[in-house]
């Protein structure tokens, strides 16, 4: 099995690693290195959790030399804030050892003091799109010395509506850089996006999107309506000993501030809500109380969820049957990781069968239902 040492990994960067506590690389991070440092077009698809941030960070890092020129020379893409502030955060546990400038911008803060820290150098930016567009036009912001570009989860991206801010982003940029694109799912836009910018790609793929996740646990219980489920929930999640760190999905925002208000009289001191109607201060705050254990149960819509590395989570409940099964791997991919094992459980109404089915068939595996 690979390790960490098998790669061709700089002093600095393994130090890093040894001290992550990470042995060994994952599928992608191993499939990614080589191809992401010999400068090719790459086109990766993962689900979230398998390590995507380090499977493209890694190869960057160990060629990205000291530099002191003031424009960024990497720029990386991604589609909420939340995930601005995560990839920050792991480029920095990577490069504690080397001498790199990241900044992260976004939008919904003081776009003056992204300017003045634009201004004072960095070598990496993580960006959301529209903020990027915003302090590129604004002429602080200049992207003509970048050399890679990473588009990380960019099928979320373009459920955000993204795509005509990515279009301009791509025009803003220098023609001879790499271009590095990462999803968990591939589709019609995302094919004319690669067929336009990018110059025959390599494409990696790990573990598509039917695949069930070996170390999850599937359940499922049947129900009747909307306060069957609420019981059912309150009922599963008062066990504290087994219940430790709880993401409960559901289909919508209304659906999401209806079962908050519904478990709020009995959880309310341990459990937060997110989703994109949130304040950006709200959502942040929300996902580190989650984050640090200072709430057990946080309740989610599915576009708050893709990207987010949420530690240790036990239990990954689907208040909602997804209507696209890819959503429900995706939802399910959030516990089980590093190796863990992870549980999750499924309610679905009479209504919601045929979406069941749905998931069933794409991974080929049938759901075990559960009496009440």
């Amino acid at each position: 099995m690979t390790t960490f040492k098998d790669l061709d990994l700089s002093n600095q960067l393994y130090n890093s690693i040894e001290e992550l506590g990470f042995t060994h690389p994952t599928p992608i991070q191993e499939a990614a290195f080589s191809v992401v440092r010999s400068g090719k077009d790459i086109v990766g698809i993962a689900q979230t959790g398998t390590g995507k941030t380090f499977a493209y960070m890694l190869p960057i890092l160990r060629d990205l030399k000291f530099s002191k020129q003031v424009t960024p020379r990497v720029l990386v893409v991604v589609p909420t804030r939340e995930l601005v502030l995560q990839v920050v955060d792991e480029i920095e546990k990577l490069a504690k050892y080397i001498n790199i400038r990241v900044l992260g911008v976004y939008g919904g803060t003081n776009i003056n003091t992204q300017k003045q820290a634009v201004a004072q150098g960095v070598d990496i930016i993580v960006a959301t799109p529209g903020r990027l567009y915003d302090l590129a036009l604004s002429n602080v912001l200049k992207l003509k010395s970048i050399q890679k570009l990473v588009i990380d989860e960019v099928d979320i991206m373009l459920d955000l509506g993204f795509r005509f801010q990515l279009l301009n982003i791509f025009d803003l940029l220098p023609k001879s850089r790499q271009n590095i694109m990462f999803s968990a799912t591939i589709t019609e836009y995302i094919d004319e996006l690669i067929d336009e910018f990018f110059i025959s790609p390599v494409k990696i793929s790990i573990a598509l999107s039917g695949t069930p996740l070996d170390n999850i646990s599937q359940q499922c219980y049947k129900a009747a309506n909307f306060n069957t489920k609420v019981n059912l929930l309150e009922n599963l999640i008062q066990d504290k000993d087994q219940f430790k760190k709880v993401l409960v999905f559901v289909s919508n925002k209304k659906m999401a501030d209806k079962l908050f208000q519904s478990i709020e009289p009995k959880f309310g001191n341990e459990s937060c809500i997110i989703h994109s109607n949130k304040s950006q201060n709200y959502r942040i705050r929300s996902i580190e109380n989650f984050d640090s254990g200072l709430y057990r149960i946080l309740v989610s819509t599915d576009i708050m969820s893709r990207g987010l590395d949420l530690d240790n989570i036990t239990h990954v409940i689907n208040f909602d049957t997804p209507y696209f099964p890819e959503n429900y791997m995706h939802r399910i991919g959030r516990t089980g990781r590093a190796e863990r094992e992870g549980i999750t459980i499924l309610f679905s109404t009479e209504k919601e069968q045929e979406s069941k089915e749905r998931i069933e068939g794409l991974m080929k595996y049938k759901i075990p239902v559960l009496d009440f």
